[in-house]
């Protein structure tokens, strides 16, 4: 029997959603069939987000949420804009490579709010009417970096370390709720971001294929796939986590990262 994801009469917000992998996942939960909620930190980005949206998945319900939810004042934004979810995907995220001793304490504190604190306050807020109704999901997107720290960039590495003990704690508050709370670890992923990255990392003079597959090669051999992950493909797992479909995996770390993790169990 063939799998069919129905999330008709569900609402998701998904933070830092107007471009990769957020804008991906996104259209993911929209051609499920769900409300969706999309979010940035400018108006201007998120309605041009929501318009390619729309043109992706015709007839998609789409609201735009232009709030930086890293701040207790866009946090309050959204939550005006979006009283109620049944889905909370907390995408948010940031990352870039800094020698490890090179790191400042502003800069471990911005990812830290970033990163963490963003993900925490809207689930505090999100998380009890879920609850109250019977059912909900949240997700957090982490990352292979969470558990194979980076050299380059430890900061972003234990940020998304971080989120994995979130996400295990939330679960276990929302225990026998009908609500699911989990992880989904993503591996090097082929995002503007990481383009940019790469290009940092490996320079501009080689072309991008030739780049990727060198970065591949140098910074990240681990990977079973040998190449970057499309959106597409983390987007495909949080969609199954969002869907009715997945009622009994909660306070999991998923992985979607490639085989990248050397490890037999998540």
């Amino acid at each position: 029997m063939a799998l069919h994801i129905d999330l008709a009469g569900r609402t998701a917000l998904v933070t830092g959603s107007t471009q990769g992998i957020g804008a991906a996942i996104a259209a993911g939960l929209a051609r499920a069939g769900a409300r969706v909620a999309v979010n940035g930190r400018t108006a201007a980005n998120v309605e041009k987000a929501a318009v390619a949206l729309r043109s992706e998945v015709p007839g998609a319900d789409v609201i735009e949420i232009d709030a930086d939810v890293a701040s207790d004042e866009g946090t309050a934004r959204a939550l005006d804009l979006l009283p109620t979810v049944d889905i909370l995907v907390n995408n948010l995220g940031i990352f870039g490579p800094t020698p490890a001793l090179d790191i400042p304490d502003d800069e471990w504190r911005r990812y830290f709010e970033v990163n963490v604190l963003a993900g925490v306050r809207l689930t505090r807020a999100y998380l009890p009417g879920m609850m109250e109704r019977g059912w909900g999901r949240v997700q957090y997107i982490g990352s292979d970096s969470a558990v194979v720290i980076p050299a380059e960039m430890i900061h972003y590495g234990v940020s998304k370390t971080a989120l994995l003990g979130v996400s295990r704690g939330f679960a276990k508050a929302a225990a026998g709720t009908g609500v699911t709370v989990n992880s989904v670890l993503a591996g090097p992923t082929h995002t503007g971001g990481v383009e940019d990255f790469i290009s940092e990392l490996m320079g501009d003079s080689l072309p991008w294929e030739e780049a990727q597959r060198e970065f591949m090669r140098l910074h990240r051999p681990q990977s079973l796939l040998q190449r970057l992950i499309e959106p597409e493909e983390i987007a495909n797992m949080v969609t199954y986590l969002a869907s009715p479909l997945a009622s009994a995996t909660t306070g999991a770390a998923v992985r979607v990262d490639g085989g990248y993790v050397d490890a037999i169990v998540p």
